[in-house]
């Protein structure tokens, strides 16, 4: 993450250029810092991992394990929402002592080890615990990794910084799957398989880390609120801190809206589903459905991050989700194209390449940098609450109504929440908690 800089400090924001306004850049971007590319490796392995159990997961528990969809909404929402119980413990751990590699490894870690165990369990309650446990890990080591992220880029060019990332993380989700479809063609037992090259390809990314990432993490302004007596008592990195930060109205607004657009995100692995039960694709084509939504999120994630910079995050991130929307009217359509799912996976991707990463940089913007794992731990958890929800509810609406009502319903809802978003928006500007300049 730091390999520019031993000591972990990020380089202090280039003073703006005479004739240039605050908080826009002049002449040609600046160059991404290391932190970014370091980090962006280190998820490029991991993701790999990550997407060859994703790639497969649905259909070994739905086809190979006989789940109904009501006992895969379970599963998958406890794969995609219980981190949220976790992210604000690890954004406050990281913040006390600027302990960001070592909480990041340590989710990253914990997420390597849970990949042999779903060799060992096959059923509901141990599979919902091993992927638990796997989030956990996500849990603890997304805020910390995102706060080093915002914290190596200057505020005007966040939403390029965590687009860079983003497109090297959609990297390892674009091989992932592929991986994944090789071993099931090649191995006798393919999900076994699956699941032991996963592991292997996890520890690699925790070795990557351990061996490439500085010990020491902290900006200065981190260090002085570790030290306590330079900073006021609501700045200093304690979890009523972090609480306190929704009482900051763009912070608070922007949570709120990540709650209830995620209340109608529905989850990749339900849209693939639907897909294979619309076109009927066999199993064996199953998990190459990812590389749609990654190659689109690859190629459109450093573009769309620049231009959330230049027009404004808020406005690209609202885009993203209408979107979605539209993926789900096509879903929902009576089109039976065969370029419809193309048309359903490149617009997931852009979904994901419009929110993911510019929502950081949005929150990065209202957050003070000693607090910033737990700012961002705040909007992380609001959103992966709600689409823990959102599976849950998706999944019985399947098994209860059908799978087209239950879609029907989610668009509906995704399309009001929507409306309430754009009415509650935060400003597009506003003084940025680390430098006071501008946020776009």
């Amino acid at each position: 993450m730091y390999v520019a800089d031993s000591r972990g400090t990020p380089a202090p924001p280039a003073p703006a250029a005479r004739g240039t306004r605050p908080g826009r850049p002049s002449g040609r971007p600046a160059a991404v810092a290391p932190v970014v590319l370091a980090l962006g490796s280190v998820s490029l392995i991991t993701d790999i991992s990550s997407e060859m159990v994703t790639a497969v997961l649905p259909l070994y528990l739905v086809t190979g394990l006989g789940l109904s969809p009501l006992g895969f909404g379970l599963l998958d929402g406890v794969y995609n929402g219980f981190s949220a119980l976790v992210r604000l413990v690890g954004g406050h751990l990281a913040d006390r002592g600027g302990r960001h590699k070592a909480v990041a490894a340590f989710g990253y870690g914990l997420s390597a080890l849970c990949k042999p165990l779903l060799l060992a369990v096959h059923t509901l309650p141990l599979i919902g615990a091993v992927l638990a446990a796997d989030r956990t890990g996500k849990g603890l080591r997304t805020a910390p990794r995102d706060a080093l992220i915002s914290l190596s880029a200057t505020p005007e060019s966040r939403g390029r910084a965590f687009g860079v990332h983003r497109a090297m993380d959609t990297a390892g989700a674009l091989l992932g799957p592929l991986a994944a479809f090789l071993i099931l063609r090649q191995a006798a037992d393919g999900y076994d398989a699956v699941f032991t090259v996963s592991f292997c390809v996890a520890m690699a990314g925790v070795l990557v880390l351990l061996l490439f990432v500085p010990g020491r993490s902290r900006p200065e302004a981190a260090k002085s609120a570790a030290a306590g007596p330079g900073l006021p008592a609501a700045q200093r990195p304690t979890l009523r801190a972090a609480l306190a930060l929704l009482r900051q109205r763009d912070l608070r607004r922007l949570t709120v809206c990540a709650v209830l657009l995620g209340l109608a995100t529905v989850s990749d692995a339900f849209v693939y589903l639907l897909l294979q039960h619309r076109l009927g694709v066999p199993d064996r084509w199953f998990a190459l459905l990812p590389l749609g939504t990654a190659a689109a999120f690859l190629a459109l994630a450093v573009p769309l991050g620049r231009l959330a910079d230049r027009l404004g995050r808020w406005r690209v991130f609202l885009a993203g989700h209408l979107t979605l929307l539209i993926a789900y009217g096509l879903l929902l359509s009576s089109v039976h194209s065969g370029a419809l799912p193309y048309a359903v996976l490149a617009l997931l991707g852009a979904f994901y390449a419009a929110t993911d990463g510019v929502l950081m940089a949005a929150a990065a913007g209202a957050v003070p940098p000693e607090l910033r794992s737990s700012g961002l731990a705040l909007v992380q958890t609001g959103q992966a609450a709600a689409r823990f929800a959102c599976s849950i509810a998706f999944g019985a609406a399947w098994t209860a109504w059908g799978d087209r009502t239950a879609l029907a319903t989610a668009a509906t809802v995704l399309a009001v929440c929507a409306a309430g978003s754009a009415w509650l928006r935060p400003a597009e500007t506003g003084t940025d908690a680390e430098s006071g300049r501008a946020l776009a």
